[in-house]
């Protein structure tokens, strides 16, 4: 037993070695995409602490949603925020699968992208509405008596620059469209086209409906912030990623790596096994015409360049 154990954990230890290489190869050549997605996540930041100082605390308005969902109260709204971050940690540790475990479709760096590209694009839209109009928001802490509901001028631009965990929390005015809802749409949709597992897309869908119910009814958003949430993020999504270059599939049928030199290509063929690339655990390969044929596990992969 000790036996086995140390030899599965010497090819695990390999394939997050070989896999590292590969993602760090990605990461310089698509550092740009990914430092960009992260500053937009800033402004986007920025953007909804701004419009809180143009919010005005009123009369929540006749919403649908909450006359059929009963309100959860302050001491529940924790609910759906649970819910969201079951959602958020969920899809952002499957994304690091690939370093794992063997069977693998999705390169982290290169999907990473993908949903920054469908944040961005989303988030642009959301800024523009929420600008549009100030709703005022029926979240408690942004109705008439609360000390929260307004921000006061600030003395200096630095204020203005600096995102709190607090502001982010309690912000107000920021409503149509939901910004959960974003990411969990976005999160969803992509699991959808590059998870393997059908049951999860299933229950993903669900844990989604229901977070939208719990929205409502914890009323952090009205029912039309929801609805428009989920018909603008799918549709966006579609076009941008009929925009986006297709990701190589990365499935033990057809390994088509993004390798622009021979280095990587080699890195590509250990990731295969988890071999590091030690002469101890190489197997004799026949390669022609660009294939590589592993006759011990009668495995067959084509390795294409991403030109």
């Amino acid at each position: 037993m000790s036996l086995y154990i140390r030899r599965e954990s010497s090819k695990l230890w390999k394939r997050i070695c070989a896999e590292t290489t590969t993602e760090v190869n990605l990461l310089l050549e698509n550092w740009k995409y990914i430092l960009g997605g992260l500053i937009c996540q800033y402004i986007h930041g920025l953007a909804a602490r701004g419009v809180h100082y143009f919010h005005r605390p009123g009369p929540i308005l006749q919403d649908t949603g909450f006359f059929l969902l009963p309100e959860l109260g302050q001491e529940r709204a924790y609910v759906s925020e649970t819910v969201f971050t079951f959602v958020f940690l969920s899809f952002f540790l499957w994304t690091f699968h690939p370093f794992i475990l063997k069977s693998k479709k999705i390169y982290t760096v290169l999907i990473w992208c993908r949903v920054l590209a469908f944040l961005v694009a989303c988030q642009i839209l959301r800024i523009i509405t929420f600008y549009s109009t100030v709703l005022p928001g029926p979240n408690y802490h942004c109705r008439e008596g609360s000390p929260l509901a307004t921000l006061p001028r600030p003395d200096n631009i630095f204020k203005t620059l600096l995102i709190i965990p607090r502001g982010v929390l309690y912000g107000c005015g920021d409503l149509i469209f939901s910004s959960h809802m974003i990411f969990s749409l976005v999160f969803v949709r992509t699991y959808q086209k590059y998870g393997a597992n059908r049951f999860i897309k299933q229950c993903a869908w669900l844990v989604v409906a229901v977070q939208s119910l719990l929205i409502i009814a914890s009323r952090k958003h009205y029912t039309v912030d929801v609805v428009v949430a989920w018909y603008t993020v799918n549709l966006v999504v579609f076009f941008v990623d009929n925009k986006l270059p297709e990701m190589p599939d990365r499935s033990i049928g057809a390994l088509s790596l993004p390798v622009s030199n021979g280095r990587m290509k080699e890195e590509g063929a250990k990731l295969l096994n988890g071999n590091s690339g030690d002469a101890t655990d190489r197997r004799s390969r026949s390669q022609a015409n660009g294939k590589v044929n592993e006759d011990g596990d009668n495995l067959h992969v084509e390795v294409r360049d991403g030109a």
